[in-house]
């Protein structure tokens, strides 16, 4: 009676928090596995085998019309569109006194931010150096910063509105944008696609430990 009585209470238990557990599975765990295998890759400065295919693929599809769309979708994936939404979206927050929400923003992506400046030069990898790029960079390559400031602008809309009827529009532009960014990143050749791979994981691990925060945050005041 009492082991039935147990099972029970752990089912409930479980259903009760079956959300919770699919974010830190799908949202945090394996996201960190991925990255975690990248990274030490990339620390035992290995080759990585689809790097350089993909590299080679994207640049042998350029054309001069294709080089200025991936101009501008490198630029919007960071000082003409993530950064200023990102500013925006945290102001508005503040204006409507959102302040959980506000919160929530700016750890979110902010913190996405700083995780990629220090990754950077923790692991100091050099940017590919295949072809002239046009749009040449300077500093370190592994994570990409458009691939994770764009993940986590992406991830943390996804989060703010999926209790609502915008959830899968969301999901489908947001995606799509994320996607774009990144390639536009490896097809102008500045970064390698384990760096793509990377920013995306490692900002989806980090916008999900987040939003769980939240939840539990909410749930306590619920209770």
């Amino acid at each position: 009676m009492d082991m039935r009585f147990a099972k029970s209470r752990v089912g409930l238990w479980l259903h009760d928090r079956r959300w919770l557990l699919v974010v830190l599975f799908l949202g945090i765990l394996i996201p960190l596995y991925v990255f975690g295998e990248l990274a030490e890759d990339v620390l035992m400065q290995e080759t990585l085998s689809f790097d350089r295919p993909i590299l080679l693929f994207l640049h042998s599809q350029s054309t001069p019309a294709l080089d200025r769309i991936m101009l501008a979708i490198t630029a919007l994936g960071y000082l003409f569109g993530v950064v200023p939404l990102d500013v925006g979206i945290f102001l508005w927050f503040v204006w409507r006194r959102r302040w959980q929400d506000a919160g929530f923003w700016s750890i979110a992506t902010g913190g996405a931010a700083l995780l990629n400046l220090i990754a950077k030069s923790l692991f100091g990898r050099v940017r590919p150096d295949i072809w002239l790029s046009l749009s040449p960079e300077t500093s370190f390559s592994f994570p990409s910063g458009h691939a994770m400031g764009s993940m986590a602008l992406v991830a943390a809309l996804i989060v703010l509105v999926w209790p609502t009827r915008w959830r899968n529009a969301t999901i489908l532009i947001g995606g799509l944008f994320v996607i774009l960014v990144g390639v536009s990143r490896s097809y102008l050749g500045v970064h390698y696609p384990s760096d793509i791979l990377a920013g995306w994981t490692a900002s989806a691990a980090w916008v999900s430990g987040v939003s769980l925060f939240r939840i539990n945050k909410t749930r306590a005041r619920s209770q």
